[in-house]
Formats: C-alpha cells, structure tokens, sequence
C-alpha cells in the first residue's frame, strides 16, 4: 500500500508535465493543418489534435485527484480518478490511431495534391486559388515543385501565360536575398532547389509521430495509475454502490 500510494503521488506530479507537452503537440497539429488546410481534401486532420487538447486538460484534474489520494483515500475521489482514467485512455489511444492512420494517408494525398497545383499553375500574379496556394506553400516552405525544381519543366511557358522564352519557375522559388530573381534556371544558385513534398512530409510525420508516443507513454502512466489506485482501492473496500 505504501508503494502504491508512492507511485501515485510521483503519477500526479508526472501527469501534470505530460498535460504541458500533450497540449504543445495537440496545438501543434492543429496549427499544422490550419496552415496547409487547402492541402487536404480530409477535414478531419486536425482531430488527433482536438483529442489530444481534451486529454491534457482532463490530466490536470487527475493529477489533482492522484496527489490527493495519495495523502488521504477517499472512496469518491478514488472512483472519479478510475472514470478519469478510463477517459484519458479512450481519448489516448483514439489519438494514437488516427495519428498511425492519417500518417499513412497523407503521403499519397499531399503527393496528389501538389502535382495537381503545379500542373494547373497559371502564373506568379495569377489570382486563382490553386496558383495562390503553391505560392504559399513555396515560400513558407522555401522550397520548389514537388520532387524538386525540375517539376516545373514539365509545365510549359505557354500554359502560364508568360513569355514563350526559355523555362521557368515561379518566382514564389527565389530566395529572398535575390531581389532581381524572376525564376529564370539559368541562375539556380537564386532558386530552392529542394522539393516541397519532401519538407511537408517531414513536418507532419514529426507532429504525428510526437502525438502518437506522447499518447502512448500516456497510456501506460494511466495504467500504472489504475493498478495504483486499486491497491488503494482494495485496502478499503467499498461496502455499498454509491460509487456509481
């Protein structure tokens, strides 16, 4: 019993750190998907990131409640930390799953999506959506085309409706520090030269991956709490059903 109520006390204090980086990776993949949210035809991104917000503040109320029960046992502070811990652990591995599961989708969606805005760009001023969004996406990002700059080759002058001269990038693929740069390939030391795919794909998986071991080392702390309380629980039995 005295290791039990040890380890509970030690849970509380380690819930409320893993409250503080639950919520910094929930907000994470929120911003994450609001600033690419043209990107995916999924409106869903941001859920692990929602459950994840809900669950850190759901930690600090069973935090409280584990710090408490270690200094003095309370038959209803006991059953509400049990319900809180069922909650978390649902809320926990429902972000752990939908992290693993749109980790694999978005690959081949940010893929399809950004061939498909390069190939229906029309031109560095052009006032289209699609136009506008790879703009954004190249300078946020300081990056050109998908792969790499080359992937604009495929995509002829005529069809922007520049000057049938030789290729191009947008100019949305110089970098700053070149003010005269407009795109021309004859002067790649001015252009990104590194696909955007690649960096988009690095951002989200690290999000992801973040909130997939946070929710499962969450997991386990929830575990070890529950087994905690249930020493606790056992050493003073309830003698009626006014738990429920």
């Amino acid at each position: 019993r005295a290791f039990a109520q040890s380890l509970l006390r030690f849970l509380g204090f380690i819930f409320w750190g893993t409250a503080a980086a639950l919520a910094f990776g929930g907000v994470f993949v929120i911003l994450k998907y609001n600033n690419y949210r043209y990107l995916f035809q999924e409106s869903f991104l941001s859920l692990p990131g929602w459950l994840a917000v809900a669950a850190a503040l759901l930690l600090l109320p069973t935090g409280v409640l584990a710090l408490s029960i270690s200094v003095k046992s309370s038959r209803y502070q006991q059953g509400a930390l049990m319900y809180l811990l069922l909650v978390l652990l649902c809320l926990g591995m429902s972000s752990v799953v939908l992290a693993q599961f749109y980790s694999i989708r978005m690959a081949s969606e940010l893929k399809r999506t950004l061939g498909y805005l390069v190939y229906q760009y029309n031109g560095t001023h052009a006032q289209g959506p699609g136009s506008r969004a790879m703009d954004v996406v190249q300078r946020k990002l300081q990056c050109c085309g998908v792969q790499n700059y080359t992937d604009w080759l495929k995509v002829t002058a005529a069809s922007w409706h520049l000057p049938a001269e030789k290729a191009h990038v947008p100019e949305s693929c110089c970098k700053e520090e070149y003010s005269q740069c407009r795109g021309d390939l004859g002067h790649l030391e001015h252009l990104f030269q590194e696909g955007c795919l690649k960096k988009l794909e690095d951002q989200l998986h690290f999000a992801m991956l973040y909130m997939f071991w946070c929710c499962t080392v969450l997991s386990v702390l929830e575990l070890l709490a529950g087994v905690s309380n249930g020493i606790l629980m056992r050493h003073q039995p309830f003698h009626d059903l006014r738990i429920l």
